[in-house]
């Protein structure tokens, strides 16, 4: 449950990124490609926190938590590279 709360959080943090620099660009060309870079940034260390939190407090080996650091980090940021390449 907590990974699937993790994945839609991140859907909601590129929602954000991508919304406020819509909002925000003033129609400048690379402005998506500059949101999608700071979103992949940020949900990269909010992802590797979570994955520090599983192994240092949780008890988990990093071995067990490396595939839901890549399913937490991986699916919206793979997103958020599709939805830039095809949309915008």
């Amino acid at each position: 449950m907590r990974t699937l709360i993790f994945i839609v959080g991140g859907f909601v943090l590129m929602a954000a990124c991508f919304g406020a620099v819509k909002l925000l660009s003033n129609g400048r060309a690379d402005a998506m490609r500059t949101a999608t870079i700071v979103f992949a940034a940020l949900w990269f260390v909010v992802a590797a926190v979570n994955m520090w939190v599983g192994v240092a407090k949780a008890g988990y080996s990093v071995a067990e938590e490396l595939p839901i650091f890549l399913l937490i980090f991986g699916l919206p940021a793979v997103a958020a590279v599709l939805l830039k390449w095809k949309v915008f």
